[in-house]
């Protein structure tokens, strides 16, 4: 394996981060605050061909690898994580619709899908389950040619909207991983509801709400894969968002110590630039190696996932840990360079904080991912 970017790579990265300098870090702090989703810029960077990284070149999408990915995703992270976090989710249900839909739902769905024209949501996640994801308790009962839902997902990220498009994992069979199937719920349907968005400590750029279902019929057709493989589906879609979650996390920490430096070089005290003190020199000179060290094994694990390699779950976990929890602490470290400033508004750290912290919980808390690598050691 190389260490080195190719220049395709160094232009990828270039171009997303040139990206979210010009269209997203100016106006991250003012979404924050008014809590606004912008679809609109979300939109410029589908243009750009974001919206279907990985998807193949036939379907529409850019065909990059998972490499090339969280190359993308940390440089828009530096502009605002909560919209490149978006961005991921958007970017993994497409890959579902690319590897397990048929061809002609492939040609329904994907093209609004990859101009965002459409938005898509992950719904999997219910207020009774959430790391025991297999216990899902919504429920889809087959009458004819449409399945009948029934049941409430829960902390589901861009919802809100009716006309967009939802992945959902429901049970049509037995308890446990076996009896859970995929459906595509289309805007529109009747009987989906959607409850208020959440009021949250961070990742206020998107909206989270519940997505509720009522007797909303959908078509058996919109079923993705056979009956009882949903949770196959939904398993292979996180090794790849947790690669993307944990490149998030490192841009927004990247920035925060970029921004910790200026600081550092302008703020004096005690007659000196606080760059001139050793023990501030060896705390950036730590989070600047601790990024390094976690961006590598970001990097080897999306090699992994690329090669198709047996241990590449176990390592999508290793790293999503390790990118996830190492974001966090630099963050905070940045944070607490600035002093008292840093806890106010006006620098953008303590956002950066606040949007970092939901990444050691979401597509798997931090826990969860322990236990994975667990499993896979002891072999069970």
């Amino acid at each position: 394996m190389s260490f080195a970017l190719s220049s395709e790579q160094i232009a990828l990265r270039d171009m997303a981060r040139d990206f979210a300098r010009a269209r997203i870090e100016p106006h991250a702090m003012e979404w924050d605050e008014q809590k606004h989703f912008p679809v609109d810029v979300l939109r410029e960077a589908a243009s750009l061909g974001m919206a279907g990284i990985y998807v193949r070149e036939h379907l529409g999408g850019s065909g990059m690898s998972r490499l090339d990915a969280t190359l993308v995703f940390e440089a828009l992270a530096t502009g605002c994580p909560c919209v490149a976090a978006y961005l991921s989710i958007h970017n993994m249900c497409c890959w579902i619709l690319d590897q397990f839909a048929r061809p002609a739902q492939q040609e329904q769905w994907l093209p609004a899908l990859l101009r965002m024209e459409k938005l898509a949501s992950y719904c999997l996640t219910e207020p009774g389950s959430g790391s025991d994801a297999a216990a899902l308790l919504t429920r889809a009962t087959r009458e004819g040619e449409h399945y009948v839902l029934n049941g409430r997902k829960q902390f589901i990220s861009g919802a809100g909207n009716p006309d967009d498009f939802y992945i959902v994992m429901v049970r049509t069979g037995e308890p446990g991983p076996k009896g859970i199937s995929c459906l595509v719920v289309e805007g529109g349907t009747k009987g989906v509801f959607f409850g208020p968005n959440e009021r949250k400590m961070g990742w206020n750029a998107q909206p989270t709400r519940a997505v509720i279902f009522e007797d909303a019929r959908v078509p058996v057709a919109n079923r993705i894969g056979a009956e009882g493989e949903g949770f196959k589906i939904a398993m292979a879609g996180l090794d790849g968002g947790r690669l993307n979650i944990g490149a998030c996390s490192l841009g927004g920490a990247q920035a925060a110590l970029d921004r910790a430096l200026t600081y550092m070089g302008e703020r004096r005290a005690f007659g000196k630039r606080l760059e001139e003190f050793q023990a501030l020199q060896f705390r950036v000179a730590d989070m600047a190696t601790e990024l390094e060290a976690a961006r590598t094994f970001i990097w080897r694990a999306a090699s992994a996932l690329d090669a198709k390699a047996d241990d590449a779950t176990q390592l999508c976990a290793m790293a999503k840990r390790v990118a996830t929890d190492t974001g966090f602490e630099v963050a905070n470290g940045a944070l607490q360079l600035f002093g008292g400033y840093g806890y106010l508004a006006d620098y953008g750290i303590e956002k950066i904080v606040r949007d970092l912290r939901v990444h050691q919980i979401l597509e798997g808390s931090n826990e969860i991912m322990r236990l994975i690598v667990a499993r896979q050691l002891i072999g069970r």
